[in-house]
C-alpha cells in the first residue's frame, strides 16, 4: 500500500475528484488503473453527489473548529469548502516518509544518519524513530501518527473524528510548518528553491530503461534493495513542503493518503 500526499478541499478528496500522481501518468501514457484499498479490494466508487458531500464536510468543519476553539479567544475562521478549488499531490511512498523521520531523528539526538535504509523497511521500529515519537518534550505531528493537518495558523494536534467517523491524530498547518523548519535547520539549512527542486532531483533510483523504440525494460537493471537516506528523506520533504506551501497559499487541509 503505498503513500500519497493530498493537498486541496475534503469536497474534492470525498468526491474522488482528484486523481493521484500514479493515476495522472497512467491515464498520460495509455495505461488503466485501478485503486486499491489497504485490505486489498478494489476501492468501491460509490459517492454522493459533490453537493451532499460538500454540506457533510462544511458541516463536520464547523463543528471540529467550535470543538477546538477556545473559550477566552475569537472561533477560528472555516476554510472554503468547494469542488473545484485547485489541488496537489505526490507520492513519496513509506520507505521515503521512514526516510524524512530518520533524518530527523537522527538530527534531533545528535546521532549519525545511516547512508542507506532498507526497501520495504519498517520504519517505525528504529528506535531512534520510536524514542523521538515518545518524547514528551519534543511532540512532532510527524512521528504521532498525524495524517490530517488543517490550514489553522496555531500549532497543537489532537484526537478527533473525520467526516467519515474514523477517529485519527488530526494536527495544523502552523505546526507542520514548524516542525518542516525546525528539521531543514537541523539537516541541511537549504533555501526554498533548493528545497522546491528536491522532488525532482532526488528519489527513488531508476527501476529500468526506455530503449529507442520507447519500450521500457528492467532487463539490465540489479533489483534495488536499499536506498540512500539523505536522497529519500530530501524527496519527501520536498513534497511536504510542496504541500504545505500550497495549503497556506489555497487555505486547505493536507491529508495523507494511503
Amino acid at each position: 500500500m503505498g503513500l500519497d500526499i493530498y493537498a486541496g478541499t475534503l469536497t474534492r478528496y470525498y468526491s474522488h475528484n482528484w486523481k493521484t500522481v500514479v493515476q495522472q501518468w497512467a491515464e498520460e501514457n495509455g495505461y488503466s488503473f485501478n485503486r486499491i484499498t489497504p485490505d486489498g479490494e478494489p476501492a468501491d466508487d460509490e459517492e454522493l453527489s459533490p453537493t451532499n458531500v460538500q454540506a457533510a464536510v462544511e458541516n463536520w468543519r464547523d463543528q471540529i473548529l467550535a470543538a477546538i476553539s477556545q473559550p477566552d479567544q475569537p472561533p477560528y475562521a472555516p476554510w472554503p469548502e468547494d469542488n473545484e478549488k485547485p489541488y496537489y499531490t505526490d507520492k513519496p511512498d513509506w520507505d521515503a516518509f521512514g526516510a524524512m523521520l530518520l533524518v530527523a531523528a537522527c538530527r534531533t539526538y545528535e546521532e549519525p544518519v545511516p547512508p542507506t535504509v532498507e526497501k520495504d523497511w519498517i520504519f517505525g521500529e528504529h528506535p531512534l524513530i520510536a524514542r523521538l515519537a515518545s518524547d514528551e518534550e519534543r511532540v512532532w505531528s510527524l512521528f504521532r501518527g498525524v495524517t490530517w493537518w488543517l490550514p489553522l495558523t496555531d500549532s497543537f494536534l489532537f484526537q478527533g473524528p473525520l467526516p467519515t467517523d474514523d477517529t485519527v491524530a488530526i494536527a495544523t498547518l502552523g505546526g507542520l510548518r514548524k516542525e518542516l523548519e525546525k528539521l531543514n535547520q537541523l539537516a541541511w539549512q537549504a533555501d526554498e528553491d533548493t528545497i522546491l527542486g528536491w522532488a525532482d532531483t532526488e528519489g527513488y533510483p531508476v527501476d529500468g530503461t526506455v530503449d529507442s523504440d520507447g519500450q521500457y525494460s528492467k532487463a539490465d537493471i540489479p533489483e534495488h534493495t536499499q536506498y540512500d537516506t539523505q536522497s529519500l528523506a530530501k524527496f519527501a520533504f520536498s513534497m511536504f513542503w510542496r504541500a504545505m506551501r500550497f495549503a497556506e497559499e489555497q487555505q486547505v487541509p493536507i491529508l495523507l493518503d494511503y
